[in-house]
């Protein structure tokens, strides 16, 4: 067995589906011969905490070390699980984060990672060090460790660095530094993965030095135990349920489908009777209030923060899976970790994306329907039709060899091999 060093900032037990990448790599990288130790946050303070995620990591029996650091983010551990603030708010506070913090406020946790990172290194042999980001103040720190230790680096892209779509320059000496930062990163890289080819060549043209091979295209994916162990949830066999699972935020709102749905209780009151509307995740104030305003409270069901099996559970029960990403700069190289959890159902995805990633992601899946993220008629056409095949019973089919492709056990392997090629080098 190789032996790699994984280093994570969000982890079990935070919840949300940027945690799911690591851990899953970690779960499945044993049976393609690689033992991972993981490094990761003992700072809980968080929007969001998942019993069921922490469960299935300790039933990897995989050795974690949790470390702290400074910042605000140790100041918030205190308080545990955190309540989510108004969108508004929350931006405000980022903003104020990434004003005084370069490249993120993690940076503190970042460098405590690469002391203990060194002190695991001078008592024990890895062959590899895989890191991923965001935070991207990560590969920042273990860039300048690469100058003293000779150890092949894997740095895993979830999403873009510089001039992200959560990006904000409040100056032009930020942008720069941040530029900068992830030049200085990606030349220390002995290998880089990004979930997307958009993200690919977005770094290739942005870095010169980089070329086609050293960046591979690692997507994110489902777990098929979870399908396969965890059953659906009942439900009302009298109505259609259409379903979102996540979180609002920076990217994406239920706005347009909202207002869609209730132009449509007023021309088509015979289909709506027939829908719900259920959130699962974080449905946010502000939109609870507009759902009260249009008056569709009969029409929604909102099931607040799940673990991760309760929230299978219930999209596997659900007729339609509706998501979401709003025009918005740099946003074609965004691809929703929920994309392909929606896949492994193999059902129906109702899908309000601009041009980019998702829809390029989408157009491989036979049982999509895309809409433009802000085009109400659209949207509501959209419903119409879908609740019409509901009704005919005619959803498309998915063949299983299609989403067979993005099952966590086979994207492991592809990463296994990429780190396989690395030591052969």
């Amino acid at each position: 067995m190789h032996k790699v060093l994984v280093v994570a900032y969000y982890f079990p037990p935070m919840g949300l589906s940027g945690v799911q990448r690591s851990l899953k790599f970690v779960k499945y990288l044993k049976n393609y011969g690689w033992e991972p130790t993981v490094i990761t946050t003992s700072e809980v303070g968080y929007f969001a905490h998942d019993q069921s995620l922490q469960k299935e990591l300790n039933e990897t029996g995989v050795k974690v070390i949790r470390i702290g650091g400074k910042g605000p983010n140790s100041f918030l551990a205190r308080f545990g699980t955190l309540k989510l603030p108004r969108e508004f708010i929350r931006k405000l506070l980022n903003k104020i984060s990434q004003t005084f913090f370069i490249p993120d406020n993690k940076i503190f946790w970042s460098r405590n990672a690469v002391k203990k990172t060194i002190e695991l290194i001078n008592g024990e042999n890895f062959d590899l060090i895989f890191v991923t980001g965001p935070p991207f103040s990560l590969f920042y720190e273990f860039s300048k460790f690469k100058k003293h230790f000779h150890i092949p680096f894997f740095f895993d892209y979830r999403d873009i660095w510089y001039e992200s779509y959560f990006a904000f320059y409040p100056t032009p000496l930020h942008k720069i530094l941040h530029k900068k930062m992830e030049y200085k990163s990606l030349k220390a890289a002995d290998k880089i993965s990004v979930t997307n080819r958009i993200a690919k060549e977005k770094l290739i043209k942005t870095y010169n030095f980089l070329t086609y091979n050293d960046i591979i295209i690692i997507s994110h994916g489902f777990d098929h135990e979870d399908f396969e162990k965890i059953p659906a949830q009942p439900k009302s066999k009298n109505r259609m349920a259409l379903m979102y699972s996540g979180i609002f935020m920076v990217y994406n709102t239920p706005k347009y489908l909202l207002k869609a749905f209730k132009e449509l209780t007023i021309e088509r009151p015979d289909i709506t009777k027939n829908i719900e509307l259920h959130f699962v995740g974080f449905l946010r104030k502000e939109n609870v209030n507009l759902i009260q305003n249009l008056n569709l409270q009969e029409f929604v069901f909102d099931h607040g923060y799940l673990n991760h099996d309760e929230s299978i559970a219930k999209i596997k029960s659900a007729d339609i899976l509706w998501m979401m990403v709003g025009k918005r700069k740099n946003i074609d190289s965004i691809l929703p970790g929920k994309l392909y959890e929606y896949m492994g159902t193999a059902k129906p995805i109702l899908a309000c994306v601009p041009e980019g990633a998702a829809k390029l992601a989408l157009s491989e899946y036979p049982a999509s329907f895309v809409c433009e993220p802000d085009n109400i008629n659209q949207i509501k056409e959209t419903i119409i039709r879908l609740f019409d095949l509901y009704k005919r019973n005619e959803f498309p089919v998915i063949d299983e060899e299609i989403i067979a492709k993005y099952r966590r056990d086979f994207l492991t392997e592809q990463l296994a091999k990429q780190m396989n090629i690395i030591l052969k080098v």
